[in-house]
């Protein structure tokens, strides 16, 4: 469901050598520094709102405010209730933030892997019914460092092409039409069974 990604930046950290030469300074570099955050931006599905349930939910884990598993939202509203940090190994996903940018003739991909990231901020959120327009969730990730990965032919390496991909990302092209036609006939019908029905068949077709 990702719509945008801000790919990140970095910048090499240098000292002035004045001595070495009389009237010249020389840059030489100790570090490399990265930018300290990654922004992105999911299409939030009108069904369940799964980026905002997600990220949600990974921000509450990272704070310890949803430790218990029988906690309700009237618990947690209490006012002696208190946050109690996990520790960082909980909550850092270790290598699992990938973004892949393909290009339009499919033939070329790069690939950016960030490394110990975790989402750090969720932006807010404007909702209207002025018009029809599609609500958006932009999450900020922390991280330590990337790896960019050579840009390659799609499909080399084991790498998927945008149509493998989104499938992959929607549990294949026949769940994702299935579920379509489920939308569709239950708008159109009112019925839910009917639905379903037609969900199942597209998928048996496919």
């Amino acid at each position: 469901m990702c719509d945008s990604a801000a790919l990140p930046g970095s910048n090499l950290a240098t000292l002035d050598i004045n001595n070495d030469y009389t009237g010249v300074t020389e840059k030489h570099v100790h570090r490399r520094v990265f930018d300290d955050r990654i922004d992105l931006s999911f299409y939030v599905d009108a069904g369940n709102y799964l980026p905002i349930v997600f990220f949600e939910n990974w921000m509450n884990f990272t704070t310890g405010a949803s430790t218990t598993q029988g906690e309700t939202v009237k618990e947690q509203m209490k006012p002696n209730y208190y946050y109690r940090m996990q520790y960082p190994d909980e909550y850092i996903a270790g290598q699992g933030l990938i973004v892949r940018k393909f290009e339009k003739d499919y033939n070329g991909m790069l690939e950016y892997e960030f490394i110990r990231s975790f989402p750090l901020a969720i932006s807010s959120m404007p909702v209207s019914y002025d018009g029809s327009s599609l609500l958006k969730c932009s999450v900020s990730f922390s991280y330590i460092r990337y790896v960019v990965h050579p840009a390659t032919p799609a499909g080399n390496l084991g790498s998927n092409n945008p149509f493998q991909q989104s499938n992959f990302n929607s549990g294949g092209l026949a769940g994702l039409l299935g579920n379509v036609a489920d939308a569709a006939v239950t708008t159109i019908t009112g019925n839910r069974f009917l639905g379903d029905l037609a969900g199942a068949a597209t998928r048996i077709l496919l």
